[in-house]
């Protein structure tokens, strides 16, 4: 488990791509420059699509780690490569 402090949560395991992105973005719009999302994913399309994406839209991630159920916590820096 990770000692990351996070600002914000979302459990995104519950939908599917494209909508895990656009829930994802809503999320980390709410926070601010340099504030830290964690975001519960399933392992698949989601776990190689949204950081990818939330890079591009330029976000860090910050840690991404398996958990032991087929899911991944991972931590993003709004506005990190900014």
């Amino acid at each position: 488990m990770s000692n990351i402090k996070a600002d914000g949560f979302i459990d995104i395991t519950d939908v599917v791509c494209p909508i895990t992105f656009v829930k994802v973005k809503v999320a980390i719009e709410e926070l601010e420059q340099g504030q830290i999302l964690e975001i519960q994913m399933n392992e698949g399309e989601s776990i190689q699509n949204v950081p990818r994406s939330l890079k591009d839209e330029g976000h860090r991630v910050v840690s991404v780690e398996s958990n032991d159920d087929s899911t991944f916590t991972v931590f993003v820096e709004k506005g990190g490569l900014v």
